[in-house]
């Protein structure tokens, strides 16, 4: 078993570039979170989070199957994301997974699963272009929250500073400026280090 655990700042391009790993390389299997934040224009059930209540949460807790979790303050009131040990990762095969999330919860899974079985993906962009990319996101939704969108890219530069990085190990960047380059880089390092997976 081998988990390949995306991460990267808001509007870093992750959930594009995760996506797109996923079509190019559907052998490897995906593990969805859960979250308890409302759900965003275009995105589904059970496709990018498995949208839960705050009970939903409770429960979990009171089982002892929440693996790692993490609780943002955000304007619209507090927002949970966790992964559940609900039987989607099998730690006795030889499957490759994706997962998703932040900088924290790759070290909690890290603990959890094992430091060399849970490789990281950090996903790198300009501020710049993340701050035009996270306006033009927040446009399409029904209702625009601009302070969400500063709440999210300012908590990022401490949230991924360079100290944090270096704490959880990780040296090796993807720059997402050009999408086709950087997910070449991207599954040719996966291929690599997955060698016994096969499409």
């Amino acid at each position: 078993m081998r988990i390949f655990y995306f991460m990267g700042k808001s509007a870093a391009g992750k959930d594009t570039i995760y996506e797109n790993i996923k079509k190019l390389m559907p052998y490897l299997k995906t593990v969805i979170l859960y979250t308890t934040r409302p759900m965003r224009q275009g995105e589904e059930n059970g496709k990018e989070y498995y949208f839960v209540s705050e009970t939903d949460l409770k429960k979990a807790k009171e089982k002892g199957q929440i693996v790692e979790s993490r609780t943002y303050q955000t304007t619209a009131g507090p927002w949970t994301y966790y992964t559940l040990d609900d039987g989607q990762i099998d730690k006795e095969s030889d499957n490759g997974y994706l997962m998703i999330g932040t900088l924290q919860s790759y070290m909690d899974i890290r603990s959890f699963y094992g430091s060399d079985q849970v490789i990281p993906i950090y996903i790198s962009a300009n501020d710049g272009i993340r701050l035009e990319r996270a306006i033009a996101r927040e446009q399409l939704q029904k209702n625009p929250d601009y302070k969400e969108v500063c709440r999210r890219f300012l908590a990022d530069s401490n949230d991924f500073s360079e100290e944090n990085l270096e704490k959880a190990g990780i040296a090796k960047q993807y720059d997402n400026i050009d999408l086709r380059k950087c997910l070449s880089l991207i599954r040719e390092d996966i291929e690599d280090l997955q060698t016994n997976i096969r499409p």
